[in-house]
């Protein structure tokens, strides 16, 4: 890829668009940074249909189920529809009803296809098996047709000669061709394609280019890796590479959940005995960019969008630049083929036509909710199917009918919604006048273990109980309000990257109060999602109770905005996160690192804007960075002329933390932590714990 290409496009990248309020990949400078969406959407499976993309994801046991996205330009995405409101099983799990449930079941990993002039989505619903769902429009109605069998984590493939194929399992790959009415599999059709043995996994992603088949898989153990397998014919042989691997943009594994030893998890376990191990924040585990799908822009540029595990979270979606290098789709660029950059330029900025879209930033949700309108905002979510009586939207208020449970893992019509990293600060208005003796209302994490702040109803005298409750300590704190206006205002702050979050209340809607620790959050596959808020009400005295009404919903991303990340415009020293050093320009003409108490002015740096996140580094003493040769240790070092500066494209890590990357060699800028040896651009990325050498902090 040429610079010159990069270059004929500034017009289209100079000026960075103010942020929206909510986090969105679009930098608004013609490039953007993963995550696209700082918040859970697993098994990405993409299409592009024209000049559209549609995308869909797994949503486990809560509806409306398997959302589908919509963008224009891959990065800026809308969501535009569920197949389905409920699930139409005639099964209590699906429900919470009689102490049955579907927690970390439901339907997952799904694959969107387009063909015969309409939408496909395939998927698997735990016991139920293969589930399809049809529609001519993206947008819905959707048909649904239950196709059984034992068919999951799978791809469909509507081949050249009218034939349909499913391509599914781990490890031993099989492929089963489909009736094309829906109604099920084709009877003796199933073969293994792909034997156990060639290190393939699973999450499957088929397709078919100029008469050869590639075969998209993921594999997990002993750690995530994205692989492509190839044949001149759907039965194989395959030959099998890996595309991407150790991808983990920086983030290492989260606090992984485990239930007591020797015990199957039960909702209402005592959460004491829950563990939540310490993490090996050097190692990549699972959580490195893996399973996903491919997909070829309006430019003729390959892209993958793959998941990646983002702590407690969940996993999200990261879009990758792709290369074709002798026949294989290879993640990333020829000189780092597997890694590709946080931050790139937005699909049609490269391109020697200048065909850039211009698309104002936005976010996929609208995340806060006043509840004034006749339905829900999609944002929202119920924890398995809802009583539909006993909820409803009347007078710009949620009200939901308190419920017979025990706790709030088994309240139903719980109304949930992803939370959105990597900070956020969630408030909401519950007025509780309604309620009864024995309700409990309030605001919840829905997660395993998961925790709530909310009121408690005396059972005789109305009185009002705080209650912070956290299953993983079994702690309870209670706190006696006195509530005048018969409302109070709770408040979840969460520090997701860090895995924490706490939470606090109001009686006046103005000055906030904690209550509770900070508490630690986790990944955890128990119910295969990462943390959820939860608007809630239950009764504990085994019948109904009364009524909870919630009002002026608010998310507060104080992140969101990145447009101030660049540090244009100042004088800074550049810190190496690894050594807590001081870059420094030698006068021996390398770049080294210095004692942390070292103020020369050979340590202070500016920046010089070459316009769609591009920049060149300048020594305050006049010097500009330039790197020779292969860029080895000692080829990172310094020229006088403006014009032979190297050109860098900044990668934003928050926090005042970035990257150098190469827009010659396609590596990273950085200093080996042990060897001694000077500055070079030969890093192929961060490693998890980002203490490689190549992740730096810039201090003013």
């Amino acid at each position: 890829m040429k610079i010159l290409f990069f270059l004929t496009v500034l017009t289209a990248c100079l000026g960075m668009n103010a942020q929206s309020l909510s986090w969105t990949a679009d930098n608004g400078n013609g490039t953007f940074t993963n995550p696209l969406f700082y918040d859970e959407f697993s098994d990405p499976d993409i299409i592009r249909v024209g000049e559209d993309y549609y995308l869909a994801g797994t949503t486990m046991h809560t509806v409306p189920g398997l959302v589908i996205l919509h963008s224009k330009d891959l990065v800026n995405w809308e969501n535009i529809s569920y197949c389905f409101d409920r699930f139409d099983f005639d099964d209590d799990a699906f429900a919470l009803k009689n102490h049955k449930e579907v927690y970390g079941q439901g339907i997952w990993a799904p694959a969107i296809r387009y063909a015969n002039g309409q939408f496909y989505i395939f998927s698997n619903v735990n016991g139920k098996g293969l589930q399809c769902y049809t529609s001519k429009d993206i947008r819905g109605p959707w048909k649904h047709h239950n196709m059984q069998g034992r068919i999951y984590d799978l791809s469909v493939l509507f081949d050249d000669d009218g034939k349909i194929y499913a391509i599914h399992n781990y490890g031993e790959v099989r492929c089963t061709e489909l009736k094309p009415d829906m109604s099920g599999p084709v009877e003796g059709t199933e073969r293994v394609i792909i034997p156990e043995g060639n290190g393939v996994g699973e999450g499957h992603h088929m397709y078919k280019f100029n008469g050869m088949y590639y075969l998209i898989s993921t594999d997990y153990r002993p750690n995530g890796r994205t692989l492509c397998s190839r044949s001149k014919s759907i039965w194989g042989p395959y030959e099998t590479r890996v595309i991407s691997a150790d991808e983990t943009y920086g983030y290492h594994q989260a606090p992984l959940t485990q239930v007591p030893h020797g015990e199957q998890y039960r909702i209402g376990h005592d959460g004491t005995k829950f563990v939540l191990p310490p993490v090996d924040k050097d190692a990549t585990a699972c959580t490195n960019a893996h399973q996903g799908g491919i997909v070829e822009d309006t430019n003729g540029q390959w892209w993958a969008l793959l998941m990646q595990d983002f702590h407690s979270i969940g996993r999200t979606v990261c879009l990758m630049p792709m290369t074709w290098v002798d026949g294989w789709p290879m993640v990333g660029f020829k000189g780092n083929l597997g890694r590709a950059p946080r931050t790139w330029f937005k699909p049609g900025t490269q391109t020697e036509q200048n065909s850039i879209k211009e698309q104002i930033p936005h976010a996929p949700y609208v995340r806060s909710d006043n509840f004034d309108g006749k339905q829900l905002g999609r944002i929202w979510q119920w924890n398995h199917n809802p009583e539909d009586k006993m909820w409803s939207l009347k007078g710009g208020k949620l009200r939901l009918n308190a419920m017979p449970a025990e706790q709030l893992m088994w309240a139903r019509n719980t109304l949930t919604q992803r939370v959105i990293g990597p900070k956020s600060i969630t408030t909401v208005e519950l007025s509780v006048k309604g309620l009864k003796a024995g309700d409990v209302a309030g605001l919840g994490n829905i997660n395993v273990p998961c925790s709530w702040i909310g009121i408690v109803m005396g059972q005789k005298s109305k009185t009002y109980t705080l209650r912070c409750f956290e299953q993983l300590t079994n702690d309870t704190i209670d706190v006696q309000v006195a509530l005048p206006k018969g409302k109070i205002w709770l408040r979840c702050i969460g520090e997701y990257d860090d895995n924490q979050a706490q939470y606090a209340y109001s009686v006046d809607g103005q000055e906030f109060k904690t209550l509770g620790r900070m508490m630690p959050l986790s990944y955890q596959l128990i119910t295969f999602q990462g943390s959820r808020h939860a608007l809630f009400a239950f009764n504990t005295t085994g019948k109904n109770g009364g009524v909870a009404e919630f009002d002026n919903f608010t998310v507060e991303e104080p992140m969101a905005d990145r447009s101030k990340n660049i540090p244009y415009g100042k004088t800074f020293r550049i810190i190496n996160l690894t050594t807590n050093r001081p870059a420094i320009c030698d006068p021996h003409g390398i770049l080294y690192d210095t004692h942390p108490n070292d103020k020369n002015e050979r340590t202070m740096f500016r920046l010089i804007d070459k316009g769609c996140g591009m920049v060149s580094l300048q020594c305050v003493d006049g010097r500009y960075i330039k790197v020779y040769g292969e860029g080895l240790a000692g080829d990172v070092r310094f020229t006088t002329d403006a014009n032979e500066a190297e050109v860098f494209l900044w990668q934003d890590y928050l926090n005042q933390e970035f990257m150098l990357y190469s827009l010659k060699n396609h590596r990273y800028i950085g200093k080996s932590p042990t060897t001694g040896s000077p500055y070079s651009m030969d890093f192929v990325g961060p490693d998890p714990a980002r203490k490689n050498g190549s992740v730096f902090r810039w201090e003013e």
